[in-house]
Formats: C-alpha cells, structure tokens, sequence
C-alpha cells in the first residue's frame, strides 16, 4: 500500500512530511470517535451539515500546498467543498482522540494547525485519562474553555459523569460525559 496513494488504513501530510498513521489505535480510540460521531449524527439529522470519522481528509491550505490531516470527528457544512475524500474549507468541529503514537503532534501542531484554519471549535479526548479538552476560537486563538476528567463513581464527592457537554456552533447536540466514555472498560 502506497502512501501516495493514500491507500492504508491513514496519513496525514503536515509540512510536505507525510505521517503513516499506522498501526491502527487501539480499540477504546475507535470506540470514543464511535460514540461522539453517533451522538452528532443524530443531531445533524435533517441538516445541510455532515459529520465524518476517521475517513475525511481536510485539505487546510489547499490553495497553498496539499497538506491534509484525517480528523477523528469533523462536522463539516460546505457540501461544494466535498471532492473525493477531501474537504476544502474550514470545519465548524472537530475532535481528536488521543493515541500514545499522536498525542504530542494532536495537542501541538495539528492544534495549531486547526487554530489558524479558523476551526471554531476543537477537542481532545484521552482515553487513558478518560479525559475531554474543548478548545474555542476567540479571537483567531483558542482558548481551552471546558477540562474534564471523568469521574463515574457516584459516591465520589467529584462524581461528573453527567456533566452535558454541547457543541458551540450547535447548542442541541448534547451529550453527558460518561456518553463519550461508553463501552471503553
């Protein structure tokens, strides 16, 4: 399987460099995307708005070079900039579920990255920490607005499994803490 071609399980192509994404993240990585993308989808439905995971390239500087990366979750609004298994234009979210191979480029460069493209909206879940950073753009930087970490045990006198998280740009899609964290342990 070529890496020009784009043919593996995924890349991303940063700076003319291009990242084998290889091996796949473990089974808690796909199960996290799984729960946030079902959890948006049904809110998007009826919407001119489309939600994708792990399989949409967006194309940051398209009319510069022809970096991309492959988000975990996107929601993504432009249908004219859909070609092939690209986006071209700005993301209204986007979610990236930290892998041990990814965490550092996820928390640094790509949040750089989506910061300057105007992504409004951004956040990193850690599935070992059972962990969610929402990231809001304000003034062309993010600012980390929400930082949770999942505490399910009721007894706990920090039990916030019910915290409802929603997303900036589209206040009725909601979802609780523990509904990202599904199904992990």
């Amino acid at each position: 399987m070529s890496l020009e071609t784009n043919e593996h399980w995924k890349d991303e192509k940063i700076n003319g460099i291009i990242y084998d994404m290889s091996p796949a993240p473990g089974y808690r990585h796909s199960i996290i995307n799984g729960n946030i993308y079902e959890i948006v989808k049904r809110g998007l439905k009826n919407s001119l708005c489309l939600v994708f995971m792990e399989n949409l390239d967006f194309k940051y500087q398209p009319d510069i070079n022809d970096d991309y990366l492959c988000p975990d979750v996107m929601i993504v609004c432009d249908r004219k900039q859909l070609k092939g298994g690209s986006y071209y234009s700005v993301p209204k979210f986007i979610v990236e579920t930290l892998s041990p191979s990814t965490a550092k480029r996820d928390k640094t460069v790509k949040k750089d990255i989506y910061e300057n493209a105007g992504v409004e909206e951004y956040w990193i879940v850690t599935p070992q920490g059972r962990s969610v950073e929402i990231y809001y753009l304000k003034d062309g930087k993010y600012t980390m607005e929400q930082n949770y970490i999942l505490e399910d045990d009721p007894d706990d006198a920090h039990y916030n499994a019910e915290i409802q998280l929603s997303l900036r740009a589209f206040p009725h899609i909601t979802m609780e803490l523990k509904d990202i964290f599904e199904n992990i342990y």
